[in-house]
């Protein structure tokens, strides 16, 4: 499993957990640790940044509510979940190019829309949620074929997809506070793991997650009897930007206590390898755009004795429910979990981010 494989070409059509193709995550050149912290800042008070007259532009706030007009090409619609996965343009001022997931409040809006519209609509972003309305076809378009992988590469590990009751492997990384971590050190403690990258806007995706994780921190914190072998880790997948230094800010920000909740970094290779053994995937549609990561959601449970527990996919889940399987992992006795049907590995319905380039 840990055999490597170096300089692997990038396939959007591969949605598996074993993925042997992606594209590479530039290094960012000539950006110092400071002005990067700064940046974060500004992300962290709000993602306020005014956005540039013209299309995609801001239209209007209230309040903490701020609105987009964008256009974007339909690339497949979920009916059952009130969801349209769009490959939207670039958004000035508040976020790059990417293919993602987004809830429709009015289901009517989607009404005659199929993949491969071209449309526009309103985006609507709060503090915590994002949607868009007012759906409007502005021409309609064969589905996009599968492009041409670009050339770029990505030292990988072959690894297996885990499933529930499957040992933890030993992975290495690096906290908030500059400290060496390997995960096989917490055995004997329920862990929470979660994915997310510091740079990522829209409130229904990384800020949930880390929202998410605070809430079920206080809330374990807070409780009566609650047992205290565990600890919650958020993973960047964008180590370039996201170093020790902005993740302690980071952190501080979103109210980590370091006793149980840290922030890891490390080397690519281990990052890439432990996503994609949950199913976790990530990618830059634009290798040129720094900061424009396409990816979906997961989070996991790891039991006391090192095996998983539990898989989240999506942003659906409540801080309580994690907080209680948390302590049912907790348990010294805890019974392996059996396996289910929600395997980790993604699917074309999962909510994450899909490739644009399908």
């Amino acid at each position: 499993m840990s055999k490597h494989n170096l300089r692997q070409p990038w396939d959007s059509r591969h949605q598996h957990a074993q993925l042997t193709r992606r594209t590479a995550l530039p290094h960012p050149e000539g950006l110092a640790a400071r002005v990067a912290l700064l940046l974060l800042v500004g992300l962290l008070a709000g993602c306020k940044p005014g956005a540039t007259p013209g299309v995609g532009a801001s239209t209007g706030t209230n309040g903490a509510t701020r609105t987009f007009q964008v256009k974007g090409v339909v690339h497949e619609i979920m009916p059952d979940k009130n969801r349209v996965r769009i490959a939207h343009e670039e958004i000035p001022g508040y976020m790059k190019a990417m293919t993602m997931p987004f809830d429709v409040k009015t289901p009517a809006d989607l009404t005659g829309i199929k993949p491969g519209d071209t449309v526009s609509f309103r985006m609507v972003v709060t503090d915590t949620d994002g949607w868009i309305e007012n759906i409007v076809k502005q021409s309609t378009n064969a589905p996009q074929p599968v492009a041409v992988a670009p050339d770029n590469f990505r030292v990988v590990r072959d690894v297996e997809p885990l499933d529930l009751g499957d040992p933890l492997p030993a992975y290495h990384f690096t906290n908030e506070l500059g400290q060496a971590i390997n995960l096989a050190d917490y055995k004997g403690q329920a862990v929470g793991i979660t994915f997310i990258f510091t740079r990522c806007p829209f409130p229904t995706f990384c800020p949930r997650m880390s929202t998410h994780f605070k809430d079920a921190q206080k809330k374990l914190l807070e409780m009566p009897n609650a047992p205290t072998n565990w600890h919650l880790f958020t993973i960047t997948f964008d180590p370039e930007f996201d170093t020790p230094a902005v993740l302690k800010q980071y952190g501080q920000v979103h109210g980590a206590d370091p006793a149980h909740w840290s922030f890891l970094t490390g080397d690519l290779v281990e990052i890439t390898a432990i996503a994609e053994q949950f199913g976790l995937l990530f990618w830059r549609p634009d290798p040129k755009e720094i900061a424009g990561i396409s990816h979906n959601l997961r989070t996991v449970v790891i039991d006391s004795k090192g095996r998983v527990y539990k898989v989240l996919k999506e942003a659906d889940w409540k801080p309580e429910a994690l907080a209680a399987t948390i302590i049912e992992a907790a348990n010294p006795n805890v019974q392996p979990a059996s396996s289910r049907t929600n395997a980790p590995v993604a699917s074309t319905n999962d909510a994450g981010a899909k490739t644009g380039k399908e």
